[in-house]
């Protein structure tokens, strides 16, 4: 069972890390310039799409509290098969909410623009949809 919570928060933190060292390098000056996908510093003040941006500082906050709520939740009432998707998610949010703490704003970087404009997102926003697209997995498979 150690082992077990080991992983968890081995992935949490494993997310965390890594996503803060790739923005490390965005906000040190990094950038590229691609046909299809540009690297380039971008500082998120809202959620996806820039959505709520008009709470300011006040998001952060409000992002904390709800995360903290399905931290308890979770432990208190999910089964174990979700947890390993879940710390990716969690790790994810937590290393967003981070930015907002010391950029003022999520750090993004990835821009698609190869026939449309795409949203720009970073890594933590990539393992947050591959923890939910797990959990959904989950699911799919069990109702087989």
């Amino acid at each position: 069972m150690a082992k077990f919570y080991l992983s968890i928060f081995g992935l949490l933190f494993g997310v965390i890390v890594i996503d803060q060292y790739i923005k490390y390098l965005f906000v040190d000056g990094f950038r590229f310039d691609g046909e299809c996908i540009s690297l380039t510093l971008t500082y998120n003040r809202g959620v996806a799409f820039s959505m709520f941006s008009f709470l300011e500082e006040n998001l952060k906050w409000i992002q904390l509290v709800l995360l903290g709520g399905v931290i308890f939740y979770m432990w208190k009432y999910v089964e174990k098969r979700y947890y390993l998707p879940a710390s990716i998610i969690i790790g994810g949010g937590l290393s967003n909410i981070a930015d907002r703490f010391h950029y003022g704003g999520v750090v993004d970087y990835v821009y698609w623009h190869c026939g449309f404009d795409f949203a720009i997102f970073n890594f933590a926003d990539v393992m947050i949809d591959i923890g939910v697209a797990w959990i959904l997995a989950l699911n799919w498979f069990e109702q087989k």
